[in-house]
C-alpha cells in the first residue's frame, strides 16, 4: 500500500552525492603513529600503511571476524608489497601505462585529502543546524492520518469482519488474528501517513473517515479488501535534525566541493586540446 514514506525534507536534500562515498574519499588515519610492524627486504612497513590498507580493503574483508581482520589485511598488504617488488625487478615501473596510473592515483589522493581538509572537516554542527532550519521552513504543513486496517482476500471475509466490529469486537484483536497484511501482528497499525503515500482507494477512505470510526463497506485495492479504522488526524511534523543530519551534511559537502572546484578552475589554466572533446565539454558545462 505504501507508495512513498520519505519525509519532505529528506526528498529535498537527499541529493545524489557520490563525492563523500568511502570508495572515493576514504578517511585516512592521519593520527596513526609511525610504528614499524614488519620489514620486507629491509624496507619498513608501518602502522600508517596498514591503516590505509584497512580503509582500502575494508569491503573485501568486511565478513572476516573482527579479531582476525587486521592480521588478514596485513597479509594482503605484504602480498601487495611483495608483488610490487617483483614488478620493480621486471621493469614495470618504467612502463608508460604504469606512470600514467601512478600520476592519476597521486592526483586522486591529493584531491581526496584536500577535499577532506577544506570541505568535510570544515562542516560544523552549527552549519548543519542552520541549513536544517532553512529547509524546515520550506516544508508545507499537510494533514496526516493515523490508521489501522484489516486486510483479507475476499469481500465476503471483509463484510463478515465488519459485522463483528458492529457487534462490539475489538479492532486490534481482529487485525491480529485475521489480517493477512504485514501490519497484522501490530494490530493493523500503519502509523501516520499523508496524501500520496498510500494507494488512492485506501487513502481516500482513510481521509474521509471521522476520527474513531471504521469503514462500513470493504475498501478494495490491488492488495485485497480492507477495513480501515481512523485513530487520529493531525498536521504533518518535520523530521528531527537527528533524522536528516546525514543528508544535510552531504548537501553542504556537495556545495563546498562545487566552490572548491570553481575556485581551482579560476586559479589554474585549463586547455582542452582535443577539439571534439572540447565541444562536448562546452555543451555539458552550458547545461
Amino acid at each position: 500500500m505504501l507508495k512513498n514514506n520519505l519525509p519532505a525534507i529528506t526528498r529535498n536534500i537527499a541529493l545524489a552525492f557520490v563525492i563523500t562515498s568511502a570508495a572515493i574519499f576514504p578517511v585516512f588515519a592521519q593520527e596513526t603513529k609511525e610504528n614499524v610492524i614488519a620489514r620486507i627486504n629491509g624496507v619498513e612497513v608501518t602502522d600508517r600503511e596498514l591503516a590505509l590498507a584497512e580503509v582500502d580493503l575494508l569491503e573485501q574483508f568486511a565478513k572476516v571476524p573482527a579479531e582476525q581482520r587486521r592480521a588478514m589485511i596485513l597479509n594482503a598488504l605484504l602480498d601487495i608489497k611483495l608483488l610490487a617488488l617483483a614488478a620493480e625487478e621486471a621493469g614495470l615501473a618504467d612502463d608508460a601505462n604504469f606512470k600514467a596510473q601512478l600520476a592519476f592515483n597521486r592526483a586522486r589522493a591529493l584531491h581526496n585529502n584536500y577535499f577532506q581538509s577544506n570541505a568535510l572537516n570544515a562542516i560544523t554542527e552549527e552549519d548543519m543546524k542552520k541549513r536544517y532550519d532553512i529547509e524546515v521552513k520550506t516544508i508545507p504543513v499537510k494533514p496526516e492520518v493515523r490508521a489501522r486496517h484489516i486486510l483479507v482476500e475476499t469481500e465476503e471475509e471483509a463484510k463478515a469482519i465488519i459485522v463483528e466490529l458492529d457487534g462490539g469486537a475489538d479492532f486490534v484483536e481482529l487485525a491480529q488474528t485475521k489480517s493477512t497484511g504485514p501490519s497484522g501482528p501490530q494490530g493493523g497499525d500503519l502509523g501516520y501517513f499523508g496524501r500520496g503515500q498510500m494507494v488512492p482507494e485506501f487513502e481516500a477512505a482513510a481521509f474521509e473517515l471521522e476520527k474513531g470510526t471504521y469503514t462500513k463497506e470493504p475498501v478494495k485495492s490491488q492488495f485485497g479488501y480492507h477495513i480501515i479504522y481512523k485513530e487520529d488526524q493531525r498536521d504533518s511534523e518535520p523530521p528531527t535534525f537527528e533524522q536528516v543530519q546525514g543528508q544535510i551534511r552531504q548537501a553542504l559537502a556537495r556545495e563546498k566541493y562545487f566552490l572548491l572546484t570553481q575556485s581551482a578552475r579560476a586559479k589554474f589554466e585549463v586547455e582542452i586540446l582535443d577539439e571534439d572533446l572540447k565541444v562536448k565539454l562546452d555543451e555539458l558545462q552550458s547545461q
